[in-house]
């Protein structure tokens, strides 16, 4: 099946005198594949968006909308949905990726304690949120202290904050990743980075697969965009 054709030719943000932002298309409403009508809190998220409309040529192309794709995601999937959103997030961070060690060889270790650690004594001491780690892949229980500490800084955020984190934490394999872009810890760059020590490792020694190197760009740019739509939210 071939591209869809670009229908509209005028692009527009408007106010809907609530406090929210419409995208529209031709002077309509701006609708997600369930129908839902696109308003984002944030006019800054709202102009980029048109700018991704305004950017399709003759068809339209859906891999270069990342932020069109978030915003559907948030308003069919998350809007009215907040709490269980939030609680995958959480439920994530009780299995963080930078909890699981390695404990050979040293060359990974190193670089594991070198990515992850200023990240655990970040939330240790700006979050109060400790954590507790171990070497395998066997479960670790964690204080549920430290869980609720982190749901105090997620938990005022609407469905398109927590869909753009969402996304983040199952990309990355790291809730404590995500949120440290979220509260300007780490830049997207660093995170994405440390969510893939082990891998660089392997590549290191084995060489890469061009299919998965691939695959790996998608996610970045995907990343990439959830860490600018919360940007966009702030802004």
């Amino acid at each position: 099946m071939g591209l869809p054709k670009r229908f509209y030719k005028d692009v527009a943000t408007v106010t809907d005198g609530e406090g929210g932002w419409r995208v529209t298309l031709d002077g309509k409403t701006m609708r997600t594949p369930a129908k839902g009508d696109v308003i984002v809190p944030a006019k800054p998220l709202a102009d980029a968006i048109a700018e991704e409309w305004r950017a399709q040529g003759e068809h339209i192309q859906p891999e270069s909308m990342p932020l069109t794709k978030l915003v559907n995601s948030a308003v069919d999937g998350a809007r009215g949905r907040e709490d269980p959103v939030l609680e995958d997030i959480l439920g994530h961070a009780a299995s963080d990726l930078l909890f699981y060690r390695a404990d050979a060889p040293d060359g990974l270790v190193s670089r594991q304690t070198q990515y992850w650690d200023p990240v655990l004594a970040w939330a240790r001491q700006d979050l109060c949120a400790p954590f507790v780690l171990g070497e395998g892949v066997m479960p670790i229980d964690q204080p549920p202290a430290s869980l609720e500490r982190l749901r105090a800084h997620v938990t005022d955020l609407d469905a398109f904050g927590l869909t753009a984190l969402h996304v983040m934490t199952t990309l990355s394999g790291s809730a404590l990743l995500a949120l440290a872009v979220a509260l300007g810890r780490l830049t997207p760059e660093q995170a994405w980075k440390a969510a893939h020590v082990d891998e660089d490792w392997q590549i290191g020694q084995w060489g890469e697969v061009a299919e998965a190197q691939a695959r790996r760009e998608r996610r970045s740019r995907d990343f990439a965009a959830a860490a600018r739509m919360l940007k966009l939210l702030k802004d």
